[in-house]
């Protein structure tokens, strides 16, 4: 979230059936939400999300730094308020100033209900989907949210939007009016699976608004938006406020009942972690999310959290925690040799980096889909071993074994066995020691450079490059500003660089702009390490086409053993939890929904802690 933040019998090695939706009556008759296998959970007349209090009150404010982003959202800076092109930074958040046509249900792994749109009509074919416009639905200016807006808005994305967005949509054929209230969107015959779920979720655009302005241009202009929130106060690059729309049309519909209750969410930018852990402890936001063992075991300690003003939290994440890692660009000659990368891969020391700078807090990654049952374990069998066969002399032996793991160090920070191992790999492809530098079959010496934008990591490379060192290969770190980290990336002017995603548990068309040959030459997408495999684009494929969650778990877990034993990246560490810090001024339900934090979603201010904490209590 970006993460962003996304198989299957394969039907054939370049592609698959139409998708169809299961519970689609034959004659094509209209539903209430979407999924991609059909299951809802939710009648049509469902009043609200069991996972909300529906009673929750409205007011308060809500503020923190942001823990996920979409397209070109920047964590620590923004410099426009257009979040859905590939030009700038955007703020953190906008997402909440535009409505769509159908909203997440986060108690479900990928069903949406609707919002914008009471119901859809789905042909038999799965290729057509008609939405019904609800007549309620406006923009912030009062305007009605008509069929005109839909086909304008999806035009729009798939002709100028962020690559990320055109390559989703490449699968979309057209969005037709068909009157003021009915928008039909055609698909290609073998359309991703999930693709019609990521156009219900795309915002809403006026038309009339942007008939006057560029649509593919960065700008501070607040946007027209008709979502539950607007673009309130903000000072560009330090924070951004949006204010709630006190009489949204949409604000007692099923999907929304209990949730949007702060009258303000204010998003705080810094720089540097650790700046921005004091802003925390002086209350300069009131939430967070940390992603930093370091702090999370050693400086929540302040008075604030002695005396019960400030809460922590552990709650389990039941989300695929997916690949982090350093990424390593295989655009790039120095990097094609797999092992040379998996040299890199066996000289990083976790076990010493969790105990001494991690408190111990992380497991090991392995796998593109951790944390899920995707994730390929033992030998392949029956169907999972079935599909590989196809693939038999294309793909390395290993992928009919165990699939590759990480080895486990002595936890001394460079082990000996280990560093000899890499030497040998090394040795055995070719890259041999000439005057103490480690040098590739054409003579030139090996080197790496680590990008990075912010100090956090830091620690987590000295000790790497160290151990690079012995290996003969001369590392450095190159800390940049976050803008600049933002343009290098996109354009992947890097060798190597840390990067963190996860998936859907129903993940789909995403998988292209991360591992597909496609999405390697396509700037602004995330398959930072260039991979472009046909079995890898066959396999993408295989999951789309997916009929069933069986057939699309068995061809992940393919998946996941083809890019293991690629050693595409050098995988680091996750942990199926969120560690949250709050200052005690809130409420919330007593259940979290399975697939999301809940936070601010379906929280509220309850007026009788904050008024304690601010000494009126």
């Amino acid at each position: 979230m970006l993460l962003l933040a996304g198989t299957a019998a394969l039907v054939a090695a370049g592609g698959g059936a139409p998708t169809r939706v299961r519970a689609e009556p034959a004659e094509g008759t209209e539903t209430h939400g979407l999924s991609a296998f059909g299951d809802l959970k939710y009648p049509a007349d469902f009043p609200h999300f069991d996972y909300v209090d529906p009673r929750a009150p409205k007011g308060g404010v809500f503020s923190l730094i942001g823990s996920s982003r979409q397209f070109n959202q920047n964590f620590n800076t923004f410099n426009t308020l257009n979040s859905y092109i590939l030009r700038g930074d955007a703020a953190l958040g906008l997402e909440l100033t535009f409505a769509s046509l159908m909203a997440r249900a986060s108690d479900e792994p990928d069903a949406m209900y609707g919002l914008a749109a009471s119901r859809v009509r789905i042909a038999p074919d799965g290729l057509t989907h008609t939405f019904t416009l609800r007549p309620e639905a406006r923009f912030h200016d009062g305007t009605k949210i008509t069929a005109h807006d839909v086909a304008f808005s999806l035009t729009t994305l798939k002709d100028k939007g962020h690559p990320i967005i055109t390559q989703l949509m490449r699968d979309v054929i057209s969005a037709e009016v068909l009157d003021d209230a009915h928008v039909t969107v055609r698909y290609k015959t073998g359309r991703a699976r999930d693709v019609p779920l990521f156009v219900a979720a795309l915002p809403i655009f006026s038309r009339v608004y942007y008939a006057a302005r560029p649509f593919d241009e960065t700008t501070l202009d607040v946007p027209l938006g008709s979502g539950p929130y607007r673009v309130g106060r903000f000072e560009t690059g330090r924070y951004i406020e949006y204010d709630r729309v006190k009489d949204w049309w949409g604000a007692a519909l099923p999907v929304s009942v209990g949730q949007n209750n702060f009258d303000t969410v204010r998003y705080e930018f810094y720089r540097d972690r650790d700046v921005a852990f004091e802003g925390f402890t002086a209350r300069n936001y009131l939430f967070r999310e940390e992603f930093t063992s370091r702090i999370w075991a050693t400086r929540y300690d302040f008075p604030a959290i002695r005396d019960g003003r400030v809460k922590r939290d552990v709650l389990p994440d039941d989300t695929p925690s997916g690949a982090q890692g350093w990424f390593l660009n295989t655009r790039r000659d120095k990097f094609k040799d797999p092992k040379l990368r998996e040299a890199l891969i066996v000289a990083f020391d976790f076990e010493w980096a969790n105990k001494s700078l991690m408190y111990g807090s992380y497991e090991r990654t392995h796998s593109v889909f951790q944390n899920s049952d995707m994730m390929a374990q033992g030998k392949p069998e029956g169907a999972e071993l079935a599909l590989l066969e196809k693939f038999r002399g294309k793909v390395s032996d290993e992928v009919f074994g165990e699939p590759f793991v990480p080895p486990v160090s002595d936890g001394s920070g460079q082990d000996r066995t280990l560093l000899r191992r890499a030497t040998q790999l090394l040795v055995d492809a070719g890259y041999p020691v000439k005057n103490g530098k480690r040098v590739a079959p054409n003579g030139e010496p090996v080197t790496i450079e680590f990008l990075l934008d912010e100090p956090a990591f830091q620690p987590h490379h000295m000790l790497y490059i160290k151990n690079l060192a012995v290996l003969g290969i001369d590392a450095n770190l190159r800390m940049v500003d976050a803008v600049q980290f933002r343009a290098r990336v996109d354009s992947f002017d890097f060798d190597s660089t840390i990067q963190r995603f996860s998936f859907s548990t129903t993940p789909g068309d995403a998988l292209r702009t991360y591992f597909s040959s496609q999405a390697a030459a396509l700037k602004g997408a995330q398959n930072l390490a260039g991979i472009a495999d046909p079995v890898v684009d066959a396999l993408i494929e295989a999951i789309i086409a997916a009929n069933t969650r069986a057939d699309l778990v068995i061809a992940a877990r393919a998946l996941d053993r083809v890019i293991r034993a690629g050693r595409y990246w050098v995988p680091q560490w996750y942990k199926a939890s969120h560690w949250l810090a709050y200052w005690d001024v809130f409420g919330r339900p007593p259940t979290k929904p399975r697939y999301a934090r809940g936070a601010p979603e379906i929280w509220w201010t309850d007026a009788a802690k904050a008024a304690k904490a601010e000494g009126r209590g």
